[in-house]
């Protein structure tokens, strides 16, 4: 039986910049070994598989797998996938905002595209309400991992786990130069991190006006992901609770630049007493596609 799949940059409008995602549309009948056996062959940070939904409120179910395990939510495949699903014409387009749920590991969230002459223009995801959670870290250890001097560190804020659907670590540096610093030692990191998060996302937030510069930093053999939607989303929570950001504005992050994969992620916090809630947008473009026999 063949399958088909695309292959999208996610994160950014132009072709060979943002992360890349592989999104099977009909992947109803497959194993879950054989999701994992094709997202290890496609070799991406993240695969989707495009499956009907067994909560009747969701448009689809997404299932989405790294090259070792599956992953509750992505904010990268999120995006892309309903990107090409509303190219695909699965979402029907009309001017302005088009809002549908769909269904993932971490639950039923919402998504809105947005159309523009009948093509979408822009994807946008509500996350979980953030979590947080000490990160009980020696930073020399961390420094070290990350191939950088503790002085490196922003003095004034601190590492702590925040999830929005999946725990990463927050890791604020002081500059730009900085963040280009980093030679990561994948084992090393993993030790430092643990089981308490899937990465150290590393951050600027000396751009001013609103505007991150960022590195999302993979223990494991990616290494380095160009865009990660699920950590800015935790980064924009991170930042209201630390009152670097005001509730409502909006964060741009520059993220993937140090790789040659430039990626714009936006992102917009609201918050209720302390209930932080993020919303990621971004765009994606399709690359290639094919089919798969199995």
């Amino acid at each position: 039986m063949e399958h088909r799949f695309y292959t999208l940059d996610v994160f950014t409008n132009n072709r060979f910049e943002g992360n890349p995602l592989a999104v099977f549309t009909d992947g109803d009948g497959l194993s879950d070994d054989q999701m994992l056996a094709i997202a290890r062959e496609m070799n991406l940070s993240e695969t989707v598989f495009v499956q009907k939904p067994t909560d009747e409120e969701a448009l689809a179910r997404l299932r989405i797998f790294t090259t070792k395990e599956e992953l509750k939510l992505a904010g990268h495949p999120v995006i892309g996938t309903w990107f090409l699903l509303a190219e695909l014409g699965v979402v029907p387009a009309q001017d302005g905002g088009v809002h549908i749920l769909q269904e993932t590991g971490a639950g039923i969230l919402p998504v809105e595209i947005r159309f523009k002459d009948g093509r979408p223009q822009r994807v946008t995801m509500t996350q979980q309400e953030a979590r947080f959670k000490p990160a009980k870290i020696d930073k020399k250890k961390l420094a070290a991992a990350l191939g950088i001097s503790p002085k490196d560190f922003d003095p004034k804020l601190q590492p702590e786990f925040v999830s929005t659907g999946i725990f990463n670590l927050m890791v604020p540096l002081k500059n730009r130069a900085a963040l280009a610093k980093i030679e990561m030692n994948m084992t090393a990191l993993r030790k430092v991190i643990g089981k308490n998060g899937a990465m150290a996302y590393c951050f600027t937030t000396n751009g001013g006006n609103g505007k991150v510069f960022s590195r999302g930093m993979l223990p494991w053999e990616q290494y380095e992901d160009a865009a990660t939607g699920s950590a800015a989303g935790s980064l924009g929570a991170y930042l209201v609770r630390r009152g670097k950001l005001s509730a409502g504005h909006t964060l741009n992050i520059l993220q993937g630049e140090e790789m040659g994969r430039p990626s714009h992620i936006e992102v917009e916090v609201t918050q209720a007493g302390k209930k932080l809630v993020p919303r990621v947008s971004g765009a994606a473009v399709q690359v290639f596609s094919g089919t798969i026999e199995l």
